[in-house]
């Protein structure tokens, strides 16, 4: 059964922030995590119950609520930057 993919509102301007080149191969990420939220690569931050993916210079923090079967992405963001604030 596949996940449901949501994201947080401020996911909206972390994509806005990335050149556009980047933009389509971070949205098949995310989309693949509705297939498999544990990929090959994906590695569970320590401290928090966030998993996290990369793409390149790029981040995408998500979290997994096995209960409803859902993806919820937190954060899209450049490597330098995407853990300040978590």
């Amino acid at each position: 059964m596949p996940y449901n993919i949501r994201f947080k509102s401020s996911v909206r301007k972390d994509m806005r922030r990335i050149p556009k080149a980047s933009n389509l191969s971070i949205l098949q990420k995310i989309q693949a995590l509705a297939d498999n939220p544990y990929p090959p690569g994906s590695e569970k931050l320590s401290g928090h119950a966030f998993y996290r993916i990369r793409d390149g210079q790029y981040r995408i923090v998500y979290l997994v609520n096995e209960d409803v079967v859902e993806v919820l992405i937190v954060r899209v963001a450049h490597r330098r930057s995407v853990y300040r604030g978590l």
